[in-house]
């Protein structure tokens, strides 16, 4: 429930209930959550355009929160880097989207951790180019053939398996009417077996091809795909030592939406911040 909602039912005041949960919310945030650390996630949130961004780190292994901070880049994590030393943890792995300002953070503070590229994050930006190409060649191809290509963005970007035989002939349709579209919409589909390699060897030799395959094709957007790719190859190919991935993260998000939403936003931000160190024994629903 939230605090209005108890409130309501016990004739108290909202801040007098908040006085009374907040102690208990504390025993939380202590130095010993940073005690046998192993593998980490770093996020950012929207909270909304009051607010606006919170950085997160997560304990992957147990889902908890062990980090807020207002704002976002690097800086949001100084103070962190200090309880870790302190704690004296050993990091192994830590997950994260392809931010640069996260990337070089963890590379500075953590010299020993190995960084892992979220590969959901990876597929998303392949979709982005793929979709980026389908909108180009709307624009460009003729009035005859431009019609098999509109309305098509979600039919290539769902897997193929999910789709309908109706949906399947569709897709096939426009992907026959243009050459660069069905590149473009092969090597999406392609690098999703990056991650079903047996052998590190194997999936440093898939990227090399991938890439080299995506070259070409001669599209832009794929061009630039390549570079950015190229650039965090290492961070791409550590997965196959540390499997691990951003999905508690992007769960978590979801939870504070949820949480802020029913609670029609938090005014008091300390409280707020307490709460998201709590978010881990909490269940999150929407009610009436």
């Amino acid at each position: 429930m939230t605090l209005a909602d108890v409130a309501g039912v016990v004739g108290l005041s909202w801040d007098t209930v908040k006085d009374i949960v907040r102690p208990q919310l504390e025993k939380a945030v202590t130095p010993a959550r940073f005690k046998g650390l192993k593998h980490l996630a770093v996020d950012e949130i929207y909270v909304g355009k009051n607010r606006k961004f919170y950085t997160l780190v997560i304990d992957l292994d147990t889902g908890r929160i062990v980090w807020v901070a207002h704002g976002r880049g690097s800086a949001c994590l100084r103070g962190f880097w200090r309880r870790l030393r302190l704690a004296k943890a050993k990091i192994k792995a830590v997950a994260m989207d392809m931010s640069a300002a996260y990337w070089k953070a963890v590379r500075d503070n953590l010299p020993r951790a190995a960084v892992v590229f979220d590969k959901f994050h990876i597929v998303k930006l392949v979709n982005e180019r793929l979709d980026e190409v389908r909108r180009q060649l709307v624009r460009e191809t003729e009035q005859s053939l431009r019609a098999d290509i509109k309305g098509t963005r979600f039919l290539l970007l769902s897997r193929r398996h999910n789709l309908t035989k109706e949906k399947m002939y569709a897709l096939d349709v426009a992907l026959r009417a243009n050459q660069p579209l069905f590149a473009a919409y092969y090597l999406k589909e392609e690098l999703r077996l990056l991650w079903a390699q047996s052998t590190a060897v194997d999936m440093r030799r898939f990227l090399k091809g991938w890439c080299r395959r995506a070259l070409e094709t001669g599209l832009a957007p794929f061009r630039s795909l390549v570079k950015t790719l190229r650039s965090r190859r290492k961070g791409i190919l550590e997965w196959f030592h540390h499997r691990i991935n951003s999905g508690r993260m992007e769960g978590i998000n979801n939870k504070v939406k949820v949480m802020t939403r029913s609670a029609y936003g938090y005014r008091d931000e300390a409280f707020f911040v307490l709460k998201l160190y709590n978010l881990h024994l909490a269940r999150q629903e929407l009610v009436g």
